[in-house]
């Protein structure tokens, strides 16, 4: 006896077993009597290959780090620029208070 065919549909319906509705090879394998390795080659085969999305993916992930870190150093540089004016502010005040006291004011 030879080694059995199974139409494209049933290899389709499998595959969609293990990616979408989430059973393991084993029990698909176990399940519908075809051997894991089988299962492994149609959902190399049936599956689309993610190479090109992924590196797509990959390249908007830096671009955004990129751009989250620019907007960060802006954010930090204005949070600088906040305190050392907020700490001019104190020493004027400061003075103020003290040239008011001096002249009883």
């Amino acid at each position: 006896m030879g080694t059995p065919r199974f139409t494209p549909e049933f290899k389709e319906e499998a595959v969609r077993q293990i990616t979408e509705r989430g059973y393991s090879v084993a029990e698909v394998s176990d399940r519908l009597g075809v051997s894991a390795h089988s299962l492994y080659n149609w959902l190399r085969a049936i599956k689309p290959d993610n190479s090109e999305q992924h590196a797509r993916d990959l390249l908007e992930a830096k671009s955004e780090i990129l751009k989250l870190r620019a907007q960060l150093k802006r954010t930090e540089e204005e949070q600088d620029i906040l305190k050392k004016a907020a700490r001019h502010a104190r020493l004027n005040l400061r003075f103020i208070n003290k040239y008011c006291a001096l002249s009883g004011a």
